[in-house]
């Protein structure tokens, strides 16, 4: 499965333009050649009050990534790994597989950074008879409340449509007779689904929805804030109530129904297939695919609000360029990286911010990858200006689907084919 469908580049030379700027302005239409400029400001329409505080001073670190490399090792395979989730309370690793099984990669041994994994046979969660791997479709997404207690599910069911469905933890196992139905959201397409679920570091939950599948966002959903597709929502749904089997917090930008969607955090993705938030900073991190020509990687600072009311800018833009000749709307946010398809590249993998131990050289840098060149990256920034983005060393391949973190900061990606690789230091 690839985050969505595309054609494919391929032309020799790998491209990559980082975007320093916050806010764009469209200076030309998409393909004509001309990038887009702007100038440094924080300000988005509805206002980016900060509501996540920072999980902590990530304080001084690398600078370069010059000599950093690392090498890819071999823990586990797994029929189709489509994603990772920790638990609390355990090392184990949870992966789940795009056909419907959720299972448990335990831990043998105690070593932080190199731990032993064995895959135990019996699934936590069986939902092959929900949902088809097909395409873009299946399973999706797991994460796991803060407590450990609950697990949550982004699948698409029989008919295509995305579900969001919380499972109780009955020990290692989830309990599916007591499914609770988060969200149900009807797909137009059968592409562009998204499909992360993240709880943050306010405890809320966070699930990322593309703009309904489609090229160019047909039916204009990035920048209609009355859907929720295009969207990165934040619910409570340890709060159910008001006719829904969530809250609403508060402080979402559209809380009160005015103006948007109450569930919408940000808006203007096209397919937000992997985000995460830093650990220790608590910034947001989007990977979102692009259209045709440009991958973009996204950061909204936890300083800023994380992203709140955000309007990272599809379908009037691909990353730093005009699509189609549209123009950037106002305040909207300009990725702090984007990239062309030259080399190889078709779609963004988002990653992680590295937060481990074994490799000291890699602290605080963004890793991530593209499934079509395969190629592992480093991006290092600085209060929102990048430092340093080069490759790590290893080539994956095609396929590479996913990132993971385990309990320690340990990052760990996924192959299509069904390898899970620790990134460990060469």
């Amino acid at each position: 499965m690839r985050p969505r469908r595309r054609s494919r580049s391929t032309a020799a030379a790998l491209a990559i333009t980082v975007a320093l700027a916050v806010t764009v302005v469209a200076c030309g239409p998409d393909g004509d050649g001309q990038r887009v400029s702007g100038t440094a400001t924080n300000t988005s329409a509805p206002g980016r009050g900060g509501t996540i505080a920072s999980a902590g001073d990530p304080g001084p670190g690398p600078t370069s990534l010059a000599g950093v490399n690392v090498r890819l090792t071999t823990v586990a395979t797994v029929d189709h790994p489509v994603a990772m989730a920790a638990r609390a309370g355990t090392d184990d690793l949870y992966v789940a597989g795009q056909g419907g099984r959720v299972q448990v990669l335990r831990v043998a041994d105690s070593t932080p950074t190199k731990p032993e994994l064995r895959i135990d046979p019996t699934p936590v969660l069986d939902l092959t008879a929900q949902t088809h791997a097909d395409g873009e479709r299946g399973l999706l997404g797991i994460t796991f409340s803060p407590d450990g207690q609950q697990l949550v599910a982004d699948y698409t069911d029989l008919d295509g449509n995305t579900l969001v469905v919380a499972y109780p933890m009955q020990g290692d196992v989830a309990d599916p007779s007591q499914a609770r139905e988060l969200l149900v959201q009807t797909q137009p397409f059968p592409n562009h689904n998204g499909g992360q679920v993240v709880y943050g570091p306010d405890g809320y939950l966070y699930i990322g929805l593309g703009d309904g599948g489609g090229a160019g966002d047909p039916n204009g959903n990035g920048q209609n804030t009355s859907t929720l597709l295009g969207k990165i929502l934040r619910i409570d749904p340890g709060h159910p109530g008001a006719g829904r089997a969530y809250a609403i917090p508060v402080d979402n930008p559209f809380a009160s129904g005015s103006g948007g969607a109450p569930e919408a955090w940000l808006y203007g993705v096209r397919n937000p297939w992997r985000f995460t938030f830093d650990r220790t900073s608590g910034d947001l991190w989007v990977g979102d695919v692009g259209q045709d020509h440009y991958e973009e990687i996204d950061l909204l600072p936890a300083a800023d609000g994380s992203g709140r009311g955000a309007n990272l800018g599809w379908n009037l833009m691909e990353g730093t360029h005009a699509y189609q000749g549209g123009v950037a709307p106002a305040g909207a946010v300009a990725p702090i990286l984007d990239y062309d398809h030259t080399g190889g590249n078709c779609a963004v993998i988002g990653g992680y911010v590295y937060r481990g131990q074994a490799i000291p050289a890699l602290q605080g840098t963004y890793v991530f990858g593209d499934y079509c060149l395969g190629e592992l990256r480093g991006l290092l920034q600085r209060n929102g200006t990048s430092l340093d983005e080069r490759s790590l060393g290893p080539s994956l391949g095609q396929g590479l689907r996913s990132f993971g973190q385990d309990d320690h900061g340990e990052l760990y990606a996924l192959l299509e084919s069904g390898p899970i690789l620790r990134i460990e230091p060469a």
